[in-house]
């Protein structure tokens, strides 16, 4: 896990600025968890009241931090989130869950805080015992110089093999009353559904409920962070919070206690977008990436099938490959729907890269222009349509190209 290099050319052309979010603090810190004078500890502090909601890895492996974060969600609330980058804190067994504790400990302490309240999260290399000694030094800075504005700072100090910070903002009306929706997340490769290598972020100053709060981010999860892939393969570490501390209240808001509430009309919508927008940038930032790909189902018996075809393609080392070397290959997309498990009908099937049909009913599209579809595989946004025509199932999936990048980063991971 090399220092960040140079940024993806994927990567969005402004990296937007966060807005502080009332009611929340972040500080950033080098504790030298893995490389020295590398930013790599962030701490975020949530004033009294402060609602939560997450959402973690389905890995039957999952990380120490994971764990704790499973065993205190519960109470619904929170008030302080301590995150290091450069290891992972997973596989790391009993030792592991006594640093995440340790870790913990240290946090409540400085910020004088119940020790259930506290969350956390780790990112990085596997298997390697997670030196939570190295907090000590720094976790009662951290504190103290803690501001509303550390949001951007923070975004950078949770990345490992990133390239850039991913962060997202929105304002929606609320009852009347603006709030204010921002996101960090990281993640570059080990990312696919059911979570990801990932770790997100979200705070708003909005009052809802806990209960309400898992609902939102239970809903919005589905089509935004669990419809990418960058490689198939699922992390021990997948860790998306959600942080409301009511602040908004102070300025008229009145709580929200249930999840039907029309204030929630435009939050949901709001909240989605931001979600929507971080996922996609973990796939803009994917290793060694050089094409964005968008995968359109259509035409499926049922929306879970167009999913899991969707999924099927996105995830297919041949189809990446193929858009890695600017190569139309719809045989690839039929071998990816076909091995999907899911009705198909071959002589039904239409195939489209970039808007241009390529093959129609089971075979290649009589006005194939060669020349045509080469010249649009050429650009850095590749979209891949196939509809089934058995049903009216569809779905949206996004993912990247496999370069010989992808295979450098990660035989270099550990060195």
């Amino acid at each position: 896990m090399a220092p960040h290099a140079q940024r993806s050319p994927l990567a969005p052309a402004t990296i937007v600025k966060l807005p502080g979010i009332a009611g929340v603090r972040f500080a950033t810190g080098a504790a030298g968890i893995r490389y020295q004078g590398r930013t790599d500890v962030m701490l975020a502090l949530m004033d009294e009241g402060t609602t939560v909601a997450g959402v973690f890895t389905r890995s039957k492996c999952p990380s120490a931090p994971v764990d704790w974060c499973r065993a205190h969600l519960g109470g619904g609330t929170a008030r302080a989130l301590l995150v290091n980058s450069g290891n992972a804190n997973a596989f790391t067994g009993k030792n592991g869950a006594e640093a995440a504790a340790f870790s913990a400990r240290l946090a409540a302490a400085a910020a004088k805080v119940p020790l259930d309240k506290i969350f956390l999260a780790s990112t990085g290399v596997i298997g390697e015992p997670l030196p939570a000694e190295k907090f000590g030094g720094v976790v009662e800075t951290l504190v103290a110089s803690a501001t509303e504005d550390g949001i951007n700072a923070a975004a950078e100090a949770i990345m490992t093999t990133d390239t850039f910070p991913k962060r997202a903002t929105a304002c929606v009306d609320f009852g009347g009353v603006e709030v204010t929706i921002s996101g960090i997340a990281k993640g570059a490769g080990m990312i696919a559904p059911d979570m990801a290598t990932m770790l997100a972020y979200i705070f708003t100053d909005a009052p809802i409920a806990a209960p309400v709060l898992q609902a939102l981010l239970g809903a919005g999860v589905k089509d935004t962070f669990n419809a990418i892939t960058v490689d198939s393969d699922t992390s021990t570490s997948d860790t998306l919070m959600l942080f409301a501390t009511g602040a908004a209240a102070r300025r008229g808001a009145v709580r929200v206690d249930d999840v039907k509430d029309a204030r929630l009309r435009n939050f949901r919508r709001a909240l989605n977008k931001v979600l929507k927008n971080l996922a996609q940038q973990v796939v803009r930032d994917g290793e060694g990436a050089r094409k964005f790909i968008e995968v359109n189902v259509s035409g499926a018996t049922s929306p879970g099938a167009a999913r899991r075809i969707a999924m099927s393609i996105a995830n297919s080392p041949l189809v990446k490959t193929a858009v890695a070397g600017e190569d139309a290959n719809w045989g690839r997309v039929v071998m990816a729907v076909g091995k999907a498990g899911e009705a198909a009908d071959r002589d039904r099937l239409a195939i489209s890269f970039c808007g241009i049909r390529v093959a129609f009913q089971g075979q290649r599209d009589p006005a194939y222009d060669e020349a045509q579809v080469s010249r649009a595989m050429k650009a850095s946004e590749i979209s891949i349509g196939v509809d089934l025509g058995l049903g009216r199932g569809r779905k949206t999936v996004w993912t990247c190209d496999l370069t010989k990048e992808y295979i450098a980063i990660n035989g270099d991971y550990r060195s």
